[in-house]
């Protein structure tokens, strides 16, 4: 069962658009999109799986033929994640593109064990709760992390 979050996104933007939309999520928060920034954003979007850092280093470095620093490639994702135009996958120490750059709530990802396949979901009453319930225990949210791992349907 699917739960949906209280917002709907009619459509996803994919390919040219989605990177479109994740320039455009950066440079509204005054940041630039460089061409190694786009490079980066571009294989990480064009992942099936949640991708490494090191994953996206070999990927940009063999389509701009020369070696991408991995620490490069980190600290393009930390800034990705800081801006909502990627998400990390805590248990994986992976990244996965923001199939929704200008939206901001916290996301609930499911984690095969098998595949390693991750499927985010959104559900703001659920991480509404958390945040309320962490703000009543005296404590100041800054980003959830939900991961449920298991088994997709495929497995």
């Amino acid at each position: 069962m699917t739960i949906m979050a209280q917002h709907h996104h009619h459509q996803e933007p994919t390919g040219t658009n989605l990177a479109d939309a994740a320039r455009s999520a950066l440079e509204a928060q005054s940041e630039q999109w460089t061409p190694m920034r786009a490079a980066i954003f571009d294989a990480l979007a064009a992942e099936e799986k949640p991708a490494s850092a090191y994953d996206i280093a070999d990927t940009v470095s063999k389509a701009r033929g020369k070696r991408v620093a991995p620490n490069s490639v980190y600290r393009i994702l930390d800034l990705f994640v800081a801006n909502n135009i990627a998400m990390r996958v805590e248990s994986a120490n992976a990244y996965i593109a923001n199939a929704h750059p200008g939206c901001h709530h916290d996301c609930i990802f499911l984690v095969c064990d098998e595949c390693g396949q991750v499927t985010h979901i959104d559900n703001d009453p659920i991480t509404s709760a958390l945040r309320d319930t962490a703000q009543k225990a005296g404590f100041t949210p800054k980003r959830a992390v939900i991961e449920m791992r298991g088994l997709c349907s495929a497995h």
